[in-house]
């Protein structure tokens, strides 16, 4: 398999990316596959989208295979975008100008003006529109015995997302989660093209619930698209989701999913790797609260890492060091560390996805096992980001091999934990290069 698609950690550059997936879907074909590198007005997208990630100066002249007005309305449209971001609405009206009166198709102007609708009056993109913790919150519930699908980052509409959809559906599971990042910044459009369509056609959604976490690409509109999921995407008989957290509790008690917002405080950082999350925290205290409650085994969820062997979390050192874990979820794991004491039960787990790569951990910083399986179907180039980062202090050690390899990138894959009815579950892992072949295997708890 080939690179497809490329995504940013930036909320000008996602919503950009939308913007221009938006114009080319609206000239194709209806059922027609997501447009990927292989067109020219994304190719351009991708290509300004990288230079301006890099902070480099983007071309005059576009690359080979691109014409000459397509990369000229590509450049304009981010600098509009840009322009509304950072509250200029005198560069974005002449921008709006010279793309509605210059030699341009139409639908550049009409498709951006449309994407105005996520920034707020001040430019700045709309506050999500969080659901608050309250006292009658319902907690979920699942049976024993069920087995549990997990997978992160997968929200991509792409071929391999429908295979690992697929996959996915050859373990008949009870349930699935979603750790957040429908891309490129998860508008209601990407929602419902690239999450809901394709999991209502492969999964019976009168008996198989389907929650889903925020990631900073969910929130990059606002959040509009992620909440207006919520609402729909679990229809009656099957519980709703009631807000971007939740406690998920077997009914005999044995085990419980928490699941935190990250998200919602990455969606507009002036600088992508810098930001450190947090949780809420009124959410915070919800989510011990049920800890404390709890006597059995809990299994954390997140989109963003609590560590990390191969990514920046945070402002480097004055020496240029990093280190390999955040702060703030350090904080909140040793809340969770300690509520479960009071509830005389403890944590098993905790998953999360955010870096596109699958990495089983050793114990580290008090927690037994802390996994990232954010390889759900963002397509990462063999050689990119395979060693650990040199610069980090003692970081964690990995317990599980490299992933497979497809063709110029890694697999995608999911996990799927099994809960028996005497108490026990066993995680599985399974790349998509080796259907039915569990990559690796272990007990939780």
């Amino acid at each position: 398999m080939a690179l497809d698609m490329k995504t940013f950690r930036s909320p000008v550059l996602s919503l950009y990316q939308s913007a221009i997936e938006s114009l080319v879907r609206s000239k194709l074909p209806p059922g027609a596959p997501r447009p990927s590198l292989d067109n020219d007005i994304v190719r351009a997208a991708t290509e300004i989208a990288s230079a301006h990630a890099k902070a480099e100066a983007v071309p005059d002249q576009p690359p080979a295979g691109i014409a000459n007005d397509v990369w000229r309305a590509a450049c304009l449209a981010h600098d509009f975008l840009d322009a509304r971001f950072n509250g200029d609405h005198t560069a974005a009206a002449d921008i709006a100008a010279e793309l509605r009166d210059g030699q341009f198709d139409p639908g550049w102007i009409e498709t951006l003006t449309s994407y105005v609708g996520f920034f707020g009056p001040d430019g700045k993109l709309r506050e999500p529109d969080y659901i608050w913790p309250t006292p009658d919150m319902k907690v979920l519930a699942f049976k024993p015995g069920s087995a549990v699908a997990l997978l992160g980052d997968w929200g991509t509409g792409t071929a391999a997302a429908v295979e690992i959809a697929k996959q996915i559906a050859t373990f008949n599971p009870d349930l699935l989660i979603h750790l957040g990042d429908i891309y490129y910044s998860g508008t209601p459009d990407e929602c419902r093209r690239n999450f809901t369509e394709i999991l209502n056609r492969t999964f019976n959604r009168s008996t198989v619930p389907i929650y889903t976490l925020a990631g900073n690409h969910d929130m990059y509109c606002g959040g509009v698209g992620y909440y207006g999921l919520l609402k729909t995407l679990n229809p009656p008989p099957l519980a709703r989701q009631p807000a971007s957290f939740f406690c998920l509790r077997s009914t005999d008690g044995a085990w419980q999913f928490i699941a935190m917002d990250t998200g919602r405080f990455d969606h507009a950082p002036l600088a992508e790797q810098d930001v450190l999350v947090q949780i809420e925290p009124r959410e915070q205290a919800w989510l011990a609260g049920r800890i404390a409650e709890f006597s059995g085994k809990t299994i954390l969820l997140s989109h963003h890492q609590f560590f990390s062997a191969f990514s920046e979390i945070g402002k480097p050192a004055a020496d240029g060091s990093l280190i390999p874990y955040n702060p703030n979820l350090q904080e909140t794991f040793a809340a969770f560390s300690a509520a479960a004491s009071r509830g005389r039960g403890s944590i098993a787990a905790w998953f999360w996805g955010h870096e596109h790569t699958l990495s089983i951990y050793k114990p580290y910083l008090g927690l037994e096992k802390g996994r990232c399986i954010g390889h759900g179907a963002i397509p990462v180039l063999i050689g990119v980001g395979d060693h650990p980062l040199a610069k980090l202090v003692a970081p964690p050690t990995l317990l599980s091999g490299p992933l497979g390899r497809d063709g110029e990138v890694y697999a995608h894959g999911f996990a799927i934990l099994r809960f028996a009815k005497d108490g026990g579950c066993q995680a599985e892992y399974y790349n998509d290069n080796e259907p039915g072949h569990a990559f690796f295997s272990e007990t939780l708890g």
